[in-house]
């Protein structure tokens, strides 16, 4: 009679059934929820509705939004609303809109140009009282805005800059967010060996910037770009105070519209609001993309 001998299990068949238990697992943490897409659904609902309601009233009268329920479908008046509310001279929302795109376009440039610069130089150069500078920029990041408008507005009324659109120009050219930003991204993508290798090539500062840093930079730039171009164009505070009816900004151009004398037309100001979105939305449909692509890329080699 042969005895049967019987062989442990090997490690691997032992932890075979663990390992894909555990497998399984954290692929069951990926997996969105019923509830989840419930909440997703919503966020996107309560976001886009003031955006589509907009519309939707630019393209109808002004009985239509006092009705209950309210309509939700649009209606055929935006061409004639559109004509409209550019033939009001009171208002000037064609300047204000030109206005908004030049200043929105030169802050934005400005603080990409900038910030960048900025963030390279205390990221990768090594000079005297850089840690003092930055903690004074850290430190300007902290003071309400608000707090500053009394000087400054004082100081555009000694410059003669009141009612121009340099007053609400070159306050904002650089921004301490901006900078500090572009130094915590720069320490991260850019290193040491290639700065090196481009000064022992020969490159100057500058050129080691515009043709090694500005690209590597390129993704957190897009996303800064976005932010400030979003934040200027939705400024009002300031240039209610220091433009008048003559060089109005988009913004200043709705306030002017919700002044009615007797009533509000509140059409128009749907219609100069939703015409106020369009170039946000193109500027996040263009760049929106590469933003993306940015993010997911820093977040792949991280």
């Amino acid at each position: 009679m042969t005895a049967v001998t019987t062989r442990p299990p090997s490690h691997r068949q032992a932890v075979a059934p663990s390992g894909k238990k555990r497998r399984s697992a954290s692929g069951r943490l990926w997996e969105a929820s019923p509830l989840t897409y419930v909440c997703l659904i919503g966020a996107v609902v309560l976001s886009a509705f003031p955006i589509v309601w907009s519309f939707i009233i630019s393209t109808r009268s002004n009985e239509d939004v006092y009705k209950i329920p309210p309509p939700f479908l649009p209606g055929g008046n935006f061409i004639a609303n559109v004509t409209r509310l550019l033939e009001n001279e009171e208002a000037g929302f064609l300047i204000g809109l030109t206005n908004s795109i030049f200043v929105s376009t030169v802050v934005t440039l400005s603080v990409v140009f900038f910030s960048t610069l900025a963030g390279f130089a205390f990221a990768k150069l090594r000079f005297r009282g850089a840690n003092a500078a930055l903690l004074f920029i850290i430190v300007t990041m902290m003071v309400p805005t608000q707090l500053g408008i009394i000087p400054l507005y004082i100081l555009m009324q000694k410059l003669g800059w009141l009612y121009t659109l340099q007053a609400v120009i070159v306050p904002f050219l650089v921004k301490g967010f901006g900078v500090f930003m572009m130094r915590q991204y720069a320490m991260s993508a850019i290193s040491d060996e290639l700065i090196e290798a481009a000064r022992v090539d020969g490159c100057s500062t500058f050129r080691i910037y515009w043709n090694i840093v500005l690209p590597a930079l390129r993704p957190a730039a897009a996303v800064l770009g976005l932010l400030t171009f979003m934040e200027t164009w939705n400024e009002f505070l300031w240039p209610y105070l220091v433009l008048n009816d003559d060089t109005p900004t988009v913004q200043v151009s709705l306030k002017l519209l919700a002044t009615g004398y007797y009533t509000t037309d509140y059409v128009m100001i749907f219609t100069g609001t939703a015409m106020a979105l369009v170039p946000l939305l193109l500027v996040f449909v263009v760049f929106g993309r590469q933003i993306i692509g940015g993010i997911m890329e820093g977040s792949v080699k991280a």
